[in-house]
């Protein structure tokens, strides 16, 4: 570790670290790195802690924990919350590149120029993006104004570029109909997309940050395209 000079700095934008895990990095061992806040308010975020909370650990709690798991572990995803909102991100990833581990990007694409400076130095090994909805109903959905454009801008640089990246988007059918991931699917289509869309169902817990509960609305899913793979997560 003496090549990597810690921060000293008392600041913690971790919220947590999942010490483990197989199904959040195709392929890989890796653990999960929760950056605290997000500049997004989906209703359907089960996250409201990570999401508008303070963070409990610091980037030198991280390190140490990384240098444990060294030669254990494949790759660190980096997750939240919204890990592109972290000042240092382009710095701590190349201190855990350093160490030998492969990057996941978890994002919201709300920041195209973070994504273009990882990608340019071969940051990240993987990206998993959402797509939150159709241009008409992104701000509805995501909160966020101009989402959809940076979103776009985000699509284009990793679908670019030589890393392997996949597009989900989250199902409510309160929020989004089968006619919209249509839209969303013939989008994708257009832009070159040659990935599976995944549709990851709406899970029920007790805190979200719109308090939804289950829709009552049916989303069909033999009504959606063929033009483009799409995958059915929790369904």
């Amino acid at each position: 570790m003496n090549d990597l000079r810690l921060p000293t700095s008392d600041f913690r934008p971790v919220y947590d670290i999942t010490k483990f895990t197989m199904l959040d990095y195709p392929d890989e061992l890796a653990c999960i790195i929760w950056f605290s806040g997000c500049n997004m308010r989906c209703p359907y975020c089960y996250n409201p802690a990570i999401v508008s909370g303070k963070g409990y650990q610091s980037e030198a709690d991280v390190f140490e924990f990384l240098e444990s798991r060294r030669m254990k572990l494949d790759g660190v995803v980096l997750s939240g919350g919204e890990a592109t909102l972290y000042p240092q991100l382009i710095e701590f990833c190349r201190k855990v590149k350093a160490m030998g581990f492969l990057i996941k990007l978890d994002t919201n694409g709300s920041k195209p120029k973070v994504i273009e400076q990882l990608l340019n130095e071969n940051l990240i090994d993987y990206a998993a993006m959402d797509f939150k909805a159709t241009k008409e109903k992104y701000e509805a959905v995501s909160k966020l104004k101009n989402g959809f454009d940076n979103f776009c801008e985000s699509f284009d640089l990793l679908n670019s570029s030589n890393i392997k990246f996949e597009i989900r988007t989250t199902i409510h059918a309160d929020l989004l109909n089968e006619a919209d991931i249509n839209e969303m699917a013939t989008f994708l289509k257009e832009k070159g997309y040659q990935g599976t869309f995944y549709l990851q169902h709406f899970l029920e817990t007790e805190t979200n940050i719109g308090d939804l509960k289950n829709s009552e609305l049916h989303f069909d899913t033999d009504k959606l395209t063929k033009e483009i793979p799409i995958e059915l997560r929790n369904f």
